[in-house]
């Protein structure tokens, strides 16, 4: 069994026991997450493929640490201009041990959701 979850702006396919490294989440080291944009869910039953997500579905995991990437250095450069710019960026992630994919408490919606703000009717 897998999922395909989004976070971060990002999309990992999880599996049970897999530990991703994802775009630093709140939380201390050992805090439980739900992940409840799952795009996909692979199982026995077969493939549910969401529109957006799939109903009612959450994959649980724990905060396995919280650490710095490794360091980005950026270097802008114009020939015969003497500009030169140099940079550095380290990336603050979260490693997640995914413990369980699991059917969501009080079933969730799925897709585009209507309703909200009523209009009212036009006359004439």
């Amino acid at each position: 069994m897998y999922a395909v979850v989004e976070t971060g702006g990002k999309q990992y396919k999880v599996s049970k026991g897999d530990v991703i490294r994802v775009e630093r989440l709140g939380g201390a080291v050992g805090d439980t997450i739900e992940l409840d944009q799952v795009l996909l869910i692979k199982d026995d039953n077969g493939l549910q493929v969401g529109n957006p997500t799939v109903a009612g579905m959450k994959v649980v995991g724990t905060i396995a640490s919280q650490r710095r990437g490794k360091k980005i250095v950026i270097f802008k450069y114009k020939r015969r201009k003497n500009y030169r710019l140099k940079q550095g960026h380290r990336q603050d992630y979260s490693w997640v041990e995914i413990k369980d994919i699991t059917a969501a408490q009080g079933g969730g919606k799925s897709g585009p959701q209507k309703g909200g703000r009523k209009l009212p009717k036009r006359k004439g």
